[in-house]
């Protein structure tokens, strides 16, 4: 089964992801890391990518479509994959259209802006080890403190409240029309997310099943 993650940033699409891909033996194809593989491996499309990201530049759809491409060929996917932060906008989705490239099913997770910003903005990270808490859902045993390693906790810059709204406003703008693309083609299954992940997971694993 070729599969596509969609959601806002913080609504928890990743960990869905990463849940499918063992339950069902397939690859999670994930945009981040396989750019980051592409020029670790120095490929064509690779080396591309690396021109735009030392000079500071977005990589441009073309270059991250060309990786995508590559990725999907590999042995792995042969079976099926998860697509997670890909496609991000209309064109790209276009693109893996004229690509060949099949897709069963899209799932999008969905969280309402507030509580991905409640979500998000309380996140704590250790300076030292990078353990991660919550000061609501896990918190540490002392303020402020890595019950790890006794290192300091900060709030991440990605996941300050103003910065969390900004990504949640492109997201909106830019990769939510995805919805209705794939509404279109009878392929999207909306899963509204859960405060428990094991709540949200089997509702996904029901939207895979119909």
């Amino acid at each position: 089964m070729n599969i596509i993650f969609l959601g806002a940033p913080g609504a928890g699409k990743g960990t869905q992801a990463e849940i499918v891909s063992e339950k069902l033996s397939i690859p999670t194809v994930s945009t981040g890391n396989i750019i980051r593989e592409a020029l670790k491996n120095g490929t064509p499309m690779g080396l591309k990518a690396k021109e735009f990201i030392e000079a500071g530049k977005l990589v441009p759809d073309e270059v991250v479509i060309g990786i995508i491409k590559d990725r999907l060929a590999c042995e792995d996917c042969k079976n099926g994959f998860i697509l997670d932060g890909f496609p991000r906008t209309i064109p790209q989705a276009e693109a893996l259209d004229e690509m060949g490239v099949v897709i069963d099913k899209v799932i999008d997770i969905e969280v309402a802006d507030e509580a991905i910003a409640a979500r998000m903005s309380g996140r704590r990270v250790c300076k030292a080890c990078g353990n991660s808490y919550h000061l609501e859902y896990k918190k540490p045993a002392v303020d402020g403190v890595c019950d790890g390693c006794g290192g300091e906790l900060v709030q991440r810059k990605d996941d300050a409240p103003e910065t969390v709204l900004e990504r949640l406003k492109i997201y909106h703008e830019e990769t939510e029309p995805l919805k209705a693309y794939y509404e279109k083609q009878n392929k999207l299954f909306i899963v509204e997310g859960q405060p428990e992940v094991k709540d949200t997971t089997a509702l996904t694993l029901k939207a895979l099943e119909d």
